[in-house]
């Protein structure tokens, strides 16, 4: 008679199901015993992200997600929850942006997450944000951020890594920065899972066109380019952006501050994509490798490693925010299938990149690619 696991699991800032769906599509069977994650309950501010949640992920349990404030939210009216998972607001930890860190409107949002922490104390946490959380506030903002999640609840053991999903067969290079937390009760260490395509990763043409994507497929509409766009495409080669193609002087953009790499940058059809975006102005919707125009939403969605029949709900550009805005699931399953193999003692493939103990608790980097392991007890 087989036994069955299963791991409630609860998420803040959840957007449109990215960490979610790798979540629950996780699983994990040995010696008579299955384990599983099964949706608890959610919370986003944005209507359009929880709807897509609730269609794809709570489906008819629509009221466990939880569409409003972070900061309006009753914290201990949520339920009890074995895995905790939130992708913070990054917004003033990224690169791209001012880096306000902690004086931002955003910085603070990851206090909320350890309330979680100290009312629940479940037995996993998975927090996930951008590689430049690391600089943010020259490094201190992360070090406060380790400490405050390592010592919520019973004390949580972290693991820290800075993941490439491009190694893990995500068709897009895609940099994040994700700490898995044990309870420090179930004296168990979650190790980094190997990556499974390191040297071989997938192409954006893989991904986009095998299988074909159906016409009717939802979230499949193209954008009306202008002319003059369709005309600057047209000169510029799969992998070149509009500063590296040789341009008609018509064609050029008159800008003379700092020039972004991704601005109509086209796809390389044998490289993974470039990351993919929640948002911007003209030129950053990431472009065809073969056709002069914008990708579709589905397009992008594939480059995300949602599936086909994952709905989103709202406008184009609502949709292109939700896309660009999640964690690939294709990633989050694989980290999720490794915290269920931890939690039953299950041996995996793991990579050393993330064994390093340091006293006083330092950022340990390898060749700036990788953020390495360290605990906060000392030895």
């Amino acid at each position: 008679m087989e036994n069955k696991k299963i791991l409630k699991y609860g998420e803040l800032f959840c957007g449109a199901g990215g960490l979610a769906l790798g979540a629950i599509k996780s699983s994990l069977y040995d010696n008579g015993f299955s384990y599983e994650i099964q949706h608890q309950w959610a919370s986003d501010y944005d209507k359009d992200a929880c709807e897509t949640y609730r269609n794809n992920i709570a489906k008819t349990d629509f009221g466990s997600v939880i569409c409003d404030d972070v900061k309006s939210i009753n914290i201990g009216s949520l339920g009890e929850i074995d895995i905790f998972a939130y992708g913070f607001p990054c917004n003033d930890f990224s690169i791209v942006g001012e880096q306000k860190g902690f004086d931002g409107d955003y910085g603070p949002l990851y206090r909320y997450g350890v309330k979680v922490l100290n009312f629940y104390r479940p037995k996993f946490f998975v927090a996930e944000n951008v590689g430049g959380i690391i600089s943010a506030n020259d490094g201190e903002a992360f070090k406060k951020i380790f400490n405050d999640l390592s010592s919520s609840g019973n004390g949580y053991e972290i693991t820290a890594h800075k993941y490439r999903a491009e190694d893990y067969g995500v068709p897009q290079t895609r940099h994040r920065v994700i700490l898995v937390g044990v309870d420090k009760i179930l004296n168990k260490q979650f190790r980094v899972p190997a990556p499974t395509h390191l040297g071989d990763p997938v192409s954006c043409r893989q991904a986009i066109e095998f299988p074909p994507i159906a016409a009717d497929a939802p979230n499949n509409e193209i954008k009306k380019e202008t002319i003059k766009v369709k005309q600057r495409l047209a000169f510029i080669n799969p992998g070149e952006n509009v500063w590296s193609a040789k341009l008609p002087e018509d064609l050029k953009l008159n800008v003379k501050s700092a020039k972004m790499s991704q601005i109509y940058k086209r796809l390389h059809p044998d490289k993974p994509a470039y990351t993919i975006t929640a948002s911007g102005g003209g030129g950053t919707h990431g472009y065809h490798y073969a056709e002069t125009r914008a990708l579709t939403n589905r397009e992008r969605a594939r480059l995300q490693t949602f599936p086909d029949n994952f709905v989103f709900v709202g406008t184009t550009e609502s949709v292109r925010k939700q896309i660009g805005m999640a964690v690939p699931p294709l990633l989050a399953k694989i980290i999720f299938e490794s915290i269920l193999k931890t939690y039953a003692g299950i041996k995996y493939d793991f990579t050393n990149a993330n064994v390093s103990v340091n006293k006083q608790t330092k950022i340990l980097w390898k060749e700036d690619k990788l953020l390495r392991q360290y605990q906060t007890d000392c030895v």
